[in-house]
């Protein structure tokens, strides 16, 4: 079987990526991922800088076509067909992006250094996959109390 959702697998929320602007849409602005440009990505400038923001001072903010920027994974959806990655360039998701958990409904931080992970959900039946994003700790938590997962949960990307 072929899955359309490997395209983006490497992308995950709260990683730092490099994009190129492409167009200026009403609601932000469409890119390209340097290093995945096979995959659609967007970036939502009204929910990323709040619509009256925007209407003040959209020009200033929306980068123009063309341009080489830094930002980062908020959602990668991978439900159905095309692949589409949904991405934020506001300076405080650019310092250290937050979500909230799925598990207990906290925010976590995503960027490295953080206490958040990024759970891919996948199922052999076919294509479409899913990220849910917990607290490390919520993770481990959840685990049954024998199971190596939880010791293995807690050391994934520490050194």
């Amino acid at each position: 079987m072929e899955r359309f959702d490997v395209a983006a697998v490497e992308l995950l929320p709260g990683e730092r990526v490099r994009v190129r602007v492409l167009s200026h849409q009403p609601w932000g602005v469409g890119v390209e991922i340097v290093g995945h440009e096979g995959v659609g990505a967007s970036i939502d400038m009204i929910q990323c800088f709040g619509g009256e923001r925007m209407r003040r001072e959209g020009a200033q903010l929306t980068p123009p076509v063309g341009a080489e920027i830094d930002a980062v994974v908020v959602e990668v959806s991978r439900w159905d067909p095309p692949v589409w990655v949904r991405l934020s360039i506001h300076p405080d998701d650019l310092e250290s992006f937050r979500w909230r958990c799925d598990f207990c409904a906290e925010w976590t931080t995503l960027s490295p250094g953080g206490d958040g992970v990024v759970l891919d959900v996948r199922s052999n039946d076919g294509p479409g996959s899913h990220s849910i994003i917990a607290h490390r700790a919520c993770l481990v938590d959840s685990l049954h109390p024998t199971s190596l997962e939880r010791r293995r949960a807690a050391r994934v990307g520490r050194g």
